[in-house]
């Protein structure tokens, strides 16, 4: 992966955030004693052994980036909660920048840097100038999916992923079949499927589930299109079609206090189409998963369904709740 170090310093400059290699510095006649001159002036930064700043001041979480990539040398790629961060699977950075190096490399530990070894590792695979080297989203998925540590959390990066739109059902299933030491694999079958019908959410695959499912209410339309009054096009988490009964999940990280406006407006242009909305948090759907199952049959009921849950324990008062 000889691109990491060869490219010119110029170019590194202009494409890598200012970080370079000391081959790279050494390729525009900086002798080692000059590399340490600028270093102890305050020009440049030593960042890891041999990869400097080549400016003073604080790094760019960019900055840091490459070097930890371009310290890591050749076959190297960002991976597993940093993939993620740039891949917008999550949300904000982790403590640590995770990379992936090929097997059968060895990279001494660095403070910050955490070091994973691959068989699959790719170590001529190659990147635009000014992209960081990183695994592929569906690499990203399942190296996270291995480390999790509750099937909560396999849901949550699976759901997710499909949410907003990183990966597809085939590109996954492929990604897979190359994984053949996976994790949670039986559950990471079950949740593609899920996610492809369109379950984006944690919460959503808990009311599919615990909620819908377990209690026999009607199945209803998953992320339902629909037109905004300003002709934009959106998307209703649940939509009993037949009856008029729309069910939205509100987690607290999807909708802020500054979206509820935003939702009132929704549910009453939902009201002058003859729809009800009913709207389920954490809560509801986790913990009061028998009572939000009687609460939408009660209201679906209202609109002409004429089944009856049922119960999903002895102890399930659902059924008893629509009397």
């Amino acid at each position: 992966m000889l691109w990491v170090v060869d490219m010119p310093f110029d170019l590194a400059l202009r494409y890598r955030a200012g970080i370079v290699t000391r081959a790279q510095a050494h390729g525009v006649g900086l002798s080692d004693d000059a590399i340490a001159h600028r270093v102890a002036t305050g020009r440049w930064q030593r960042v890891h052994l041999g990869v400097y700043a080549t400016f003073s001041g604080p790094l760019s979480r960019q900055a840091r980036l490459w070097a930890a990539v371009l310290y890591a040398g050749g076959g190297a790629v960002l991976s597993h909660e940093t993939a993620a961060e740039l891949q917008r699977l999550l949300d904000k950075p982790a403590p640590l920048i995770h990379l992936t190096v090929p097997e059968a490399r060895r990279v001494a530990p660095q403070e910050g840097l955490r070091i994973h070894l691959s068989r699959q590792a790719a170590a001529d695979q190659r990147f635009p100038p000014g992209v960081l080297p990183q695994t592929f989203v569906e690499d990203t998925i399942l190296d996270l999916v291995d480390q999790a540590e509750t099937v909560d959390e396999v849901c949550a990066l699976i759901t997710r992923a499909f949410g907003r739109r990183l990966t597809g059902e085939g590109t996954l299933r492929a990604a897979m079949r190359l994984h053949k030491r996976l994790r949670w694999r039986s559950d990471v079958d079950v949740l593609i499927t899920e996610a492809a019908r369109g379950t984006h959410s944690l919460l959503e695959y808990h009311y599919d589930r615990d909620v819908e499912g377990a209690h026999g209410l009607p199945k209803s339309a998953r992320q339902a299109p629909y037109t905004k009054p300003d002709g934009g096009k959106g998307f209703r988490d649940r939509l009993y079609r037949e009856y008029g009964v729309l069910v939205e999940l509100d987690g607290a990280s999807a909708h802020p206090e500054e979206n509820r406006w935003a939702d009132r407006e929704r549910d009453n242009h939902a009201a002058t189409q003859r729809r009800q909305t009913l709207r389920f948090g954490w809560k509801h759907v986790r913990h009061q998963a028998c009572g939000t199952a009687a609460m939408t049959a009660i209201v679906l009921t209202n609109h002409g369904w004429q089944g009856t849950p049922k119960r999903c324990s002895p102890e399930c008062a659902a059924a008893a709740g629509l009397g």
